[in-house]
């Protein structure tokens, strides 16, 4: 793939050739100095968050190039990981001519945010074992064929694919690859990050939501090579992450035994639910899971659900997704939270 990939002609020629908007505070980047500002039409009384942010995040970066160590000019932020996946499409995808490939069962928004931008989804089910089907995939690999996406470790059912199976597709689709890593930082198995030199087709999608505990903050990160980030900046919103966020993400990730402590608690508590939810009745099994939820295959979703809901419990019914007829998705809480789930499943069992 290193040898043939050309990214010129993956990039939607528009886009290749758009001029990105010049903020303010593009023109003039030094805005910590003591300055007098009067170049943004900003309101000048001291709020705290009366200027404009950092529209490259720059103070934010650097901690997480320390942290992953990756270069800063490899990382793209993004409000969620939801924002980096639609500029993705909007950057390599013509709308009602090209298509992406997905795997369900596995996170719905990259189905959405193709069906919104009128790109063709690709649905190529996971095998039994709930790992990617590397000869039907490939069945699709064509010049229009734009993207694929994989979930690893996988939402909803909480696996991490073979790191041989990946590798392959990587060898062999012809255009981007995302990884979608939300959940990695509970896996034991190593992110792709440090692939990202051998493969120039790779891009990798992370977020603050879920180990690093930032849902709110809404902060998804995009790494790829410096090409691809350089495109992808081009449609980005001028200050798509505010001051707020940058200024609690930097925060919090500089607490590193805090997030330490609390990734090693959920892995815990999610090893000890796990052989707890083999012993209710009716619960029939459970995929082994490198995330912090557990996907359980029971008699009756719907009607075990509901029984949950009634006991002031809220799970995910994933019932409708491929491959995952009858299951329910438990996030792992706290000790006191999971004691609640255990004692009402045993309730439920009478």
């Amino acid at each position: 793939m290193s040898k043939q990939f050309k990214l010129e002609r993956l990039v939607r020629p528009n886009i290749m050739a758009l001029k990105p908007y010049s903020s303010a505070r593009d023109e003039f980047t030094n805005f910590e100095s003591d300055m007098v500002y009067l170049d943004a039409n900003e309101n000048p009384f001291p709020t705290e968050v009366n200027r404009y942010p950092d529209p490259w995040q720059k103070q934010l970066k650097a901690v997480l190039a320390d942290q992953k160590k990756v270069p800063t000019d490899k990382m793209l932020l993004g409000n969620g990981s939801d924002e980096v996946l639609d500029i993705l499409i909007r950057a390599f995808c013509e709308p009602a001519k090209d298509s992406v490939i997905t795997l369900p069962p596995t996170y719905g928004m990259y189905k959405v945010l193709a069906d919104i931008h009128h790109i063709k989804n690709i649905e190529v089910p996971l095998n039994e074992d709930f790992e990617p089907n590397l000869k039907e995939i490939l069945k699709y690999n064509s010049e229009r064929t734009k993207m694929l996406f994989i979930c690893n470790p996988n939402n909803p059912t909480g696996n991490t694919f073979s790191e041989e199976r990946v590798s392959t597709l990587l060898d062999s689709f012809n255009g981007i690859v995302v990884i979608d890593e939300a959940y990695i930082d509970f896996s034991e198995k190593k992110s792709w990050l440090n692939a990202l030199a051998a493969y120039p087709n790779l891009v990798i999608t992370q977020t603050l939501s879920k180990a690093y505990g930032m849902a709110g903050i809404r902060l998804g990160i995009c790494y790829a090579s410096a090409e691809i980030i350089s495109v992808l900046n081009k449609l980005k919103p001028p200050y798509n992450v505010n001051s707020l966020t940058q200024s609690f993400a930097i925060n919090r990730l500089k607490d590193k035994n805090k997030l330490k402590n609390h990734i090693c608690s959920i892995i815990d508590e999610k090893n000890s639910l796990s052989k707890v939810l083999l012993q209710v009745s009716f619960i029939k099994s459970i995929i082994p899971s490198d995330t912090n939820f557990i996907l359980c295959r029971v008699d009756d979703a719907d009607f075990r659900y509901q029984q949950l809901i009634e006991h002031g419990i809220v799970v995910r019914n994933r019932s409708s997704q491929v491959l995952c007829e009858n299951t329910l998705r438990f996030t792992v809480g706290t000790s006191a939270e999971n004691t609640k789930l255990i004692h009402t499943l045993k309730k439920l069992e009478a």
